[in-house]
């Protein structure tokens, strides 16, 4: 019975609706437009017939989609009522009718099918005649606020249109182009509102996605990614954008687009507060990572995870593909390091068990990766370098082709000059490495029988091998051995392998300093290796090594020096000197080690002056006394003021025997007879050290050349070095052959005494200790300065300390000393043979 009144009552309903039609409109029916959502507004905004009463909720105040009706004959949208029964049962209410709160007897819910019906055919009707007026805004020159509305309905009725044929109109090709050509309006609204229309559209057909991708829409969505554009448009471009590349076709398209991964990286790693933003380009990124193109193209703008996992994870063919590209790629020092962590074990497994094509590849990326230390540190640990000497050595049908050779040595090369303790990985199955003996030989042999391309690396690798005290005597004894010295002076000729092989003689130079000499005399390549120094184009790295292996070759090789005078190297080093100390050499980081080995070299023809006559002449005329009192000066190059110290002391050693010393006339007879004519005669201007007349170019006298408080200054510099050096040219001045206690007063002066006292009280180095008990035991051969030396605890006990502990020779001295202040009485008079 009750089913029966409710349908009676559906069908005044309908009778009651068709007379409001026919009357054009309902009292009222507009009066809850403001109160509703903004679909709704939309639809009361634009629809053509008006909305009816009937058709709207009490509860919602919207046009109902499921209406229903209870007991008492009113009707709801089902979900409405649902939850109003539902608050009533949880607040411990009985249900009530939201209209009369009257209590139900029952929660039945009767479907109203009728109303139902003529709800969804207004809707098609009003759905129909909006649309159209809708796409004609978009086509005619409609205001803005037209064109947000029409948009604003289109997307409403993609989301939400219940009208297949209606939905079917935005779902086509034509409504689509027409909202993609909003896109390029001026306003910044209109496009952000075509954006989201556009996105709603593609989430419910994918069919229009295609479409969207046709012409030149993706570009123009990805021009909106911009930094010009404002957070709203991104937002809404990269969310589209995000739909679009779910199909992978279109990812593909989007990817080739100029600028979009850049936009998209660019995105994930921005400071936006919008996390939709960045959520949504990682997304796109992922689902662009469906074609390999679009993975090269995020590996070349720094995105390299894709390219990565496809290493790890891809077929054969992928894996070469990406190990191939990887190698090809330029990479910073960070993304190195993450890619040797990432696929470096992978890399070096492809490189020992793949195909030609396969280790070709994988040496690309291995060679790419390596030239950073700390991912090649991290290539070692995964176990490169046995395979990779393996291939090096190889030679028949599983050899590898000389071009790939190459790339082996040039990553042997950045491996072994990483920093890495290299000796301590065993690369072959007897627990050899790098430095035995027998891979040496294997190395030697190679340099000697390929081509320069390859030489280069490998003499880099030598270099490498040679750059670290525990490794370099084991390959110098193999040199040695293998008489390979004058094959690897013979490189210095040529140009490719120049710089490597300056620097592998560098290295070794202090180890057969020697037989580096007679090489480079018997070969004939000293004047190559000054050729090189006194090359005018900048003072570049190959400069500095090669004058910093000269510097390193034996100073007292008088043949070294006299075959350098012939080539007038001499002249050239100091004519470099001058210009560097007048601000005129270019070089950048290099000249300080040219400049460092240029005064070194020229240091060297002061070691031979005693015995060169041609040195000597050569010290006088050019005044080295003079330049090297200059470069005591230099500050910040401690070998600099060192090796100026040093020539000095050798020059200095020879002005006792360059002074000129006036021959004093006999006494004549008279003066024989009669005392008071026997005075001797006064001359002026002798040098109280050496007795005669001296002069700092011409005898290099220190007291007339006024270096001894240079020198002096030198006693308090932070290098033991440069503090020893001081002191053994100032050593000179109390040497035997001169005026010792006059040499002691120049000191004196010079405020030298103290200085050379605490030099021997501290002992710095056994050096210094031994070089300072010398100068205060002749400093305590004056009277005045034993006396008041001989309360100073601090001297007494550095004096009993070196009797105690240093060498014979120290012992004799610092007992010598220990007299001169009475600390142990004097033998000399018992014992009168050891006076």
């Amino acid at each position: 019975m009750k089913s029966i009144l409710i349908n009676l009552c559906a069908i005044m309903f309908l009778a009651l609706y068709i007379e409001v039609l026919h009357m054009g409109g309902s009292s009222g029916g507009s009066s809850d437009i403001d109160s509703q959502s903004d679909d709704c507004s939309i639809v009361e905004t634009l629809h053509v017939e008006p909305i009816f009463r009937p058709f709207l909720c009490p509860l919602t105040k919207k046009v109902m989609r499921d209406p229903v009706t209870i007991e008492n004959g009113n009707t709801f949208e089902r979900e409405a009522i649902e939850k109003w029964f539902r608050e009533c049962k949880e607040s411990g209410k009985k249900p009530t009718c939201p209209l009369t709160l009257k209590d139900l007897k029952s929660t039945y819910l009767n479907p109203s099918i009728a109303l139902r019906n003529t709800i969804e055919e207004w809707t098609a009707r009003n759905e129909a005649a909006q649309l159209d007026r809708a796409r004609r805004s978009l086509s005619s020159g409609a205001s803005p606020k037209d064109i947000l509305q029409a948009l604003s309905y289109l997307e409403y009725i993609a989301k939400g249109s219940r009208t297949k044929s209606n939905k079917h109109a935005v779902h086509n090709a034509e409504t689509v182009n027409s909202i993609v050509e909003m896109l390029r309006n001026s306003s910044r609204k209109i496009r952000c509102k075509a954006l989201e229309t556009l996105r709603v559209i593609a989430e419910q057909d994918s069919d229009m996605k295609e479409t969207m991708g046709e012409g030149g829409t993706i570009r123009t969505i990805v021009k909106l990614l911009s930094l010009q554009s404002s957070e709203k448009e991104k937002a809404e471009a990269i969310s589209l954008l995000y739909e679009l590349s779910k199909s992978k076709n279109l990812s593909e398209k989007i990817g080739s687009i100029n600028g979009a991964v850049i936009f998209l990286i660019g995105m994930t790693g921005s400071n936006s507060e919008n996390i939709l933003i960045v959520e949504k380009a990682y997304k796109t990124l992922d689902n662009l990572a469906q074609s390999e193109n679009n993975v090269r193209l995020m590996a070349e703008n720094g995105r390299l995870q894709p390219l990565l996992t496809l290493l790890l994870e891809g077929n054969p063919e992928t894996k070469l593909s990406m190990a191939s590209f990887l190698g090809d790629l330029g990479l910073s020092n960070d993304v190195k390091v993450q890619v040797a962590e990432t696929v470096g074990s992978s890399l070096v497994n492809l490189m020992k068990n793949g195909d030609l094509q396969s280790r070709e590849a994988s040496l690309k990326a291995l060679n790419q990766i390596s030239s950073c230390d700390v991912s090649a540190k991290i290539l070692i640990k995964a176990g490169i370098l046995p395979p990779l000497v393996k291939d090096l050595f190889s030679v028949g049908v599983r050899g590898l082709p000389m071009r790939l050779k190459e790339v082996s040595a040039t990553i042997l090369s950045n491996l072994v000059n990483s920093g890495y303790e290299i000796d301590s990985v065993i690369i072959g199955p007897e627990n050899q490495t790098l430095v035995s003996e027998e891979i040496i030989h294997s190395l030697l042999h190679l340099i000697s029988n390929t081509g320069p391309s390859i030489e280069c690396k490998l003499l880099q690798v030598l270099v490498g091998l040679t750059s670290y005290p525990k490794t370099v005597e084991r390959v110098v004894a193999v040199i040695k051995s293998s008489g390979a010295t004058i094959s690897l002076v013979q490189f210095i000729e040529e140009r490719d392998l120049l710089l490597a092989a300056v620097k592998l003689l560098h290295n070794i130079s202090p180890n057969m300093a020697q037989e580096l000499a007679d090489a480079l005399l018997a070969a004939g390549q000293l004047g190559a290796l000054i050729g090189i120094i006194s090359e005018n184009n900048g003072i570049t790295e190959e400069l500095a090594v090669a004058v910093g292996l000269l510097a390193e070759l034996p100073e007292k090789d008088l043949a070294l020096t006299r075959r350098m005078f012939k080539e007038d190297a001499f002249r050239m080093i100091i004519s470099r000197i001058k210009r560097i100390r007048q601000g005129e050499a270019r070089g950048g980081r290099f000249v300080t080690p040219y400049f460092e080995g240029l005064v070194r070299s020229l240091a060297r023809v002061t070691y031979v002056v005693a015995e060169d006559h041609e040195s000597m002449a050569f010290c006088c005329d050019q005044n080295l006394a003079w330049l090297f009192t200059d470069l005591l000066q230099v500050n910040g190059i401690d070998n600099v003021p060192k090796a100026s110290a040093w020539a000095l002391m050798k020059l200095s050693s020879e002005s006792k025997n360059l002074t000129k010393r006036l021959e004093i006339t006999p006494p004549t007879m008279c003066a024989s007879i009669f005392s008071c004519f026997n005075k001797p005669p006064q001359i002026s201007g002798l040098c109280p050290v050496h007795g005669g007349i001296c002069s700092l170019r011409e005898t290099f006298c220190l007291v007339e050349g006024h270096v001894t408080e240079k020198l002096v200054a030198l006693l308090d510099h932070p290098n033991e070095n440069v503090i020893e050096a001081s002191l053994a040219a100032l050593s000179t001045l109390l040497d035997d052959g001169v005026n010792i206690e006059e040499g002691v007063l120049v000191l004196h002066k010079a405020d030298g005494i103290k200085p050379i006292l605490d030099i021997f009280v501290e002992k710095k180095t056994e050096n210094l200790m031994k070089r300072s008990v010398w100068v205060v035991e002749r400093l305590l051969r004056i009277d005045k300065i034993a006396y008041e030396i001989s309360n100073d605890q601090n001297v007494g006990t550095a004096l009993i300390d070196a009797f105690h502990h240093g060498d014979y020779r120290t012992q004799q001295i610092a007992e010598r000393a220990l007299r001169h202040v009475d600390r142990i009485p004097n033998f000399s008079g018992i014992f009168p043979g050891n006076g």
